[in-house]
């Protein structure tokens, strides 16, 4: 570069820097802004000192275990639930006497002692009662039992008999129906026909026979017209044979 050039060029830098300069230098700056007022800071508080919490003593808790049946086990029962005990059932009371001591005395097949007895609490209702004396035939029968008190009374030494068969009354020619009836006033035949009816005592039987296989009973007072009589209803001669039995015994007793 030649040297005016230079000069030149020179030259110029020199008035531009110092332009610079005087901008620069010519700038106000700017105005400092106020510095804000001190805050009071608050008073300080020291943290007062506590006391720690004495820890809870640990419990073990565990969940209740409910036990399970065994398969195939039957469930626990839930407990019942008591109840009023009910009112007692009303009973009623026997008084059993006869004119034998000592008679054995049974009711439901029970032996229950001997008579003069009182079986008391008895439960309402019917029962089978047996009395037995030795030498006299058995009594048996159906009582009822009431509530309160009952005085039974069984006689061995009186004769009973009530007995009854309905037969047929074979004449010499033909034959008649009618019915025997037997108690211990004697021995009595029912019949249509008013010419063949009787009564006799049975103190004045002389004759009183039963022929089981040929079904025949013969009746024949000590003086009198003789009867036979048939069971043509029965294939048998049970009936005939159980009427003979009752009515004979009845007899011996009256004899006695």
């Amino acid at each position: 570069m030649s040297r005016p050039v230079f000069a030149v060029v020179f030259g110029l830098l020199v008035v531009v820097g110092a332009g610079t300069m005087w901008h620069v230098g010519s700038r106000k700056p700017p105005a400092a802004r106020p510095a804000p007022a001190p805050v009071a800071a608050a008073p300080r508080r020291e943290p007062v000192p506590v006391a720690p919490a004495a820890p809870e003593p640990s419990v073990e808790r565990t969940p209740p275990t409910v036990p399970r049946p065994a398969r195939g086990a039957a469930a626990p029962k839930q407990p019942e639930i008591a109840k009023e005990p009910a009112a007692a059932a009303p009973t009623g009371t026997l008084h059993i006497n006869s004119d034998i001591v000592g008679a054995q005395v049974f009711i439901d097949r029970n032996y229950i002692g001997v008579a003069p007895l009182t079986s008391p609490e008895m439960t309402l209702g019917s029962h089978r009662l047996n009395i037995i004396a030795q030498g006299y035939d058995a009594v048996t029968e159906t009582i009822e039992v009431e509530q309160g008190s009952r005085n039974l009374q069984f006689n061995f030494k009186e004769v009973r008999l009530d007995a009854a068969v309905d037969v047929v009354h074979k004449h010499r020619f033909g034959s008649c129906k009618g019915r025997l009836v037997a108690t211990p006033q004697g021995l009595r035949y029912d019949s249509d026909d008013k010419n063949d009816r009787f009564t006799l005592p049975l103190a004045d039987l002389g004759l009183f026979e039963v022929d089981y296989l040929a079904k025949t009973l013969k009746v024949q007072g000590v003086t009198g017209k003789k009867y036979e009589f048939t069971d043509p209803t029965s294939a048998n001669g049970d009936r005939l044979f159980v009427f003979h039995r009752d009515v004979d015994k009845a007899r011996q007793r009256l004899k006695q």
